[in-house]
């Protein structure tokens, strides 16, 4: 046995080296595969925002260069431009012609925007305080245009944003650069609009180096870099170009929020795209933890050889033990022996006990000067009474009999007659054959009785347990009514020994029998422990029980 075991365990142990081997290879193979994946994801992702932030920058740069010769007070300059304009993207926010004009212009700049529908042609601020352009002496960028006309935008022109403490350096540095730049994030249309950024193409005239004003395109920054896609590998923020510890990123809604970089989180993957001539950086999160997915797929597997380990282990000590059976096969020939003797040694016992009730039967109902057709009735009664229980008890493996099966027709004379109440109860052996005993000489005598007098007696058996564990008593109750000293026949010998001492001894208790002005009434009293007799039901539960082989 030593040696089985010192065999299996050698098994055991290549096969959990294996499967170490096995899953820490798989680790591996996770980890680099996840991290090709996620790189080529993110690069394609890269890319394909590069190139629709170049479109946009191409369009503006487009846009700009469609004017000729400007007038830079016209409030209608990108009347020529709209259908250019939807022709490659429809997706910005506002498109808006921004004059750069002179203090003397603004006058003549008023009275264009009021001829040309504008509800607010008042030259003011970008924070819509009228200006005071008497005291100008510089240009200013005034806006003039804006596409599209809605209820939004119309009250937009008139407004001065060389001041604006974002627009007014993004047209400047696209003044002084000649090319489009992007701005920093910012509220588009009002102060709760969603953030994005402006692009500002400046616009030259023929003859001039300066730049007569700006082409200006707004586009909402969550569609032209934050898009994240629910099947995608990664989340992608922008890293806010105003503070190092802050990044953007879309939310599900589609709105862009501002949230502080946690150095404590994973850290992420960067790319750079260029847009109107500045540098943004995204910053790529992974959605799925690739160390926890390579070690979960690791214990997989290693779990998988495990088993494979514990199978083939199973299947050499089953083949190995079989051959030990065979050594082990008189011990369990022996032990079976021992236990056939037990349950033969009980089964004598129980026919003794029962063979000597019989005759105790016999006897009594066979004494000395009986009628001998009242015996033969008697006898037959009372052997079938027993003959009943004992089947009652061979279908329970003798473990016990439900007290109201002792009232069927077949062993009790005229059950259907007898009203029976109480408890369900498993008695004992013992208990029963008593019991069973004493209903029938009870039922035959209250027949013998009554029908001396013509008529059938009603009668009531009740039981009930009273007390607490482990103190029960079991009580019992037999009441002929209609019944009298004068109309029922004498209890024989055998009933008067079988209800004053043979049930009360069996059961351990005490019983009485009497009569009253209308029944006849016996009773029963005993402890429920002898009643149901546990210590019985074990013995006869582990003689039953099925042979286990010895080990």
């Amino acid at each position: 046995m030593v040696r089985l075991g010192f065999i299996t365990g050698f098994i055991a142990l290549i096969g959990v080296l294996l499967s170490g081997l096995a899953a820490y290879r798989v680790h591996d193979q996770e980890l680099t595969v996840d991290g090709i994946a996620l790189a080529r994801a993110i690069d394609v992702h890269a890319s394909l925002v590069q190139d629709r932030l170049t479109e946009r920058e191409l369009l503006a740069s487009v846009a700009s260069g469609l004017f000729r010769s400007p007038s830079v007070i016209k409030a209608n300059m990108l009347q020529p431009l709209r259908s250019s304009m939807y022709a490659f993207r429809t997706d910005f926010v506002v498109a808006s012609w921004i004059a750069r004009l002179r203090p003397q212009e603004l006058g003549a700049a008023h009275t264009e925007l009021a001829g040309a529908g504008f509800p607010n042609p008042t030259i003011r601020s970008y924070t819509d305080v009228p200006l005071d352009t008497a005291a100008l002496t510089q240009p200013v960028d005034l806006l003039m245009d804006v596409e599209p006309r809605n209820a939004e935008t119309m009250d937009f022109p008139g407004r001065c944003f060389d001041q604006h403490p974002v627009l007014g350096p993004t047209l400047q540095r696209a003044m002084s650069e000649l090319k489009p730049v992007a701005s920093d994030p910012l509220p588009l249309l009002h102060a709760d609009g969603p953030v994005g950024l402006v692009l500002a193409a400046p616009v030259l005239q023929d003859n001039g180096a300066q730049p007569a004003g700006f082409v200006t395109f707004s586009y909402e920054l969550a569609p032209l870099m934050l898009t994240n896609d629910d099947l995608s590998l990664f989340s992608v923020a922008l890293k806010d170009p105003r503070s190092d510890n802050t990044e953007l990123i879309a939310t599900e809604h589609g709105s862009v929020v501002s949230r502080p970089t946690d150095p404590q989180s994973q850290t992420p993957v960067n790319r750079t795209v260029s847009f109107g001539s500045r540098d943004w950086t995204l910053a790529y999160y992974a959605k799925t933890n690739a160390l926890t997915r390579a070690r979960q797929t690791a214990a997989i597997v290693a779990a998988i050889g495990l088993a494979l380990t514990a199978i083939v282990c199973g299947l050499f000590g089953y083949v190995a033990y079989n051959n030990l059976r065979l050594s082990r096969e008189i011990q369990v020939r022996i032990g079976f022996e021992r236990r056939l003797t037990a349950v033969i040694d009980e089964l004598n016992h129980r026919v003794k006990n029962i063979l000597a009730v019989i005759q105790s039967i016999v006897t009594r109902t066979l004494r000395h000067g009986a009628d001998i057709d009242v015996a033969r009735e008697l006898l037959i009664g009372r052997i079938h009474a027993m003959s009943n229980v004992v089947s009652l008890l061979s279908e329970s493996q003798w473990q016990g009999v439900n007290l109201k099966g002792l009232f069927e027709a077949r062993a009790i004379p005229h059950a259907d007659r007898i009203a029976v109440s109480g408890p369900d109860i498993t008695v004992s052996a013992r208990a029963a054959q008593s019991l069973s005993l004493l209903f029938f000489e009870l039922a035959s005598h209250s027949d013998e009785g009554l029908s001396l007098v013509g008529k059938h007696p009603h009668i009531v058996a009740h039981w009930e347990v009273t007390g607490e564990e482990p103190e029960t008593t079991f009580h019992f109750r037999w009441e002929e009514f209609n019944t009298s000293a004068a109309t029922r026949r004498p209890d024989s010998d055998f009933s008067l020994i079988l209800l004053d001492r043979v049930a009360p001894e069996a059961l351990g208790g005490t019983s009485k029998r009497y009569f009253t002005d209308v029944s006849y009434v016996y009773e029963l009293t005993a402890p429920m422990e002898t009643v149901i007799d546990m210590s019985e039901r074990d013995r006869t539960e582990q003689f039953s029980a099925p042979l286990k082989p010895l080990r």
